[in-house]
């Protein structure tokens, strides 16, 4: 009986085995389609700017193209704006966006759920309508100046657009929902017994939530901070309309490379560097966040 039960155990080792190779195999059969999608649309242009990154003038293979960013102020300037513009935003969302969603997680889900459709609100409009928008709120003859001057708050209007304040803001604007979405739906999973077990402790209201409730919100927040940096990085119409060409980021320099110089090496090589930027940035996060 016990040589019989073995064997019946390799037997079934075996199917067990049959069975998961042919679970993958069938897995990847229905993924394929998606990856030969994903191959032809996003692979192959990205290898082909990837290519025309490492070429010169004449076709031939060279790193002069990457040579002209290290030595370039100007391409320095770019990145330097790029990822400044970049924190900013995360910074100001951050600040702006937690406290948002910690009221929401606190409210009873039907209410929440009404007032999360006023923070996807702005998603539903065009973000090239939204920019315009606050060009008219922030010029010189805005509204925010406008008022200032008829309330006598303000002597002179204020530089509110066409500068890197401008883009800021308008950035902030777009960015924020997609910092509130993932905080409030870690703060939403949150068990708040945990919280009260704290208080009955002995931690005041204060210290139970930054001792306990800010940890267990910390990926939510982690992944907010990072989705608002890695979009803002390649953001173009935002900087381009209320930056009044004078706050120059990745995305336009690459467009001016393209346009003007018609220099696809140069933009090849600005989005390779881009891209090994995002790549890095998000592998620290991965590393950080618990």
């Amino acid at each position: 009986m016990s040589v019989d039960h073995a064997l019946s155990g390799v037997d079934n080792a075996a199917d067990l085995r049959s069975d998961a190779r042919m679970e993958t195999i069938l897995r990847f059969g229905l993924v394929f389609p998606a990856l030969l999608l994903i191959g032809a649309v996003v692979m192959v242009p990205v290898g082909l700017l990837t290519f025309l990154s490492f070429t010169d003038d004449t076709g031939a293979f060279s790193f002069e193209n990457y040579i002209r960013l290290v030595d370039s102020p100007t391409y320095l300037r770019v990145f330097l704006t790029t990822f400044r513009v970049s924190l900013l935003t995360s910074v100001i969302c951050l600040i702006l966006g937690t406290p948002l969603a910690y009221f929401l997680s606190q409210l009873r889900p039907r209410i929440a759920n009404i007032l999360l459709l006023a923070v996807l609100l702005p998603l539903w409009t065009s973000v090239l309508v939204r920019t315009y928008a606050w060009l008219i709120i922030l010029q010189r003859n805005g509204l925010v100046n406008q008022a200032g001057m008829e309330l006598g708050i303000l002597q002179e209007p204020l530089a509110l657009s066409f500068n890197e304040l401008g883009a800021v803001i308008g950035t902030m604007h777009i960015m924020l929902p997609y910092m509130v979405l993932p905080i409030y739906a870690a703060m939403r999973k949150i068990d708040m017994n945990l919280v009260q077990a704290a208080a009955s402790m002995g931690a005041r209201p204060l210290t139970a939530f930054w001792s306990v409730f800010l940890p267990l919100a910390a990926p939510g927040i982690a992944a907010g901070v990072l989705i608002v940096f890695v979009l803002c990085l390649g953001f173009y119409v935002v900087p381009e309309i209320l930056g009044g060409g004078k706050v120059v980021m990745l995305a336009m320099q690459i467009a001016s490379d393209v346009q003007l110089f018609y220099n696809w090496g140069a933009a090849g090589a600005l989005g390779v560097v881009l891209m090994i930027a995002t790549v890095f940035i998000m592998a620290i996060a991965k590393k950080l966040t618990p």
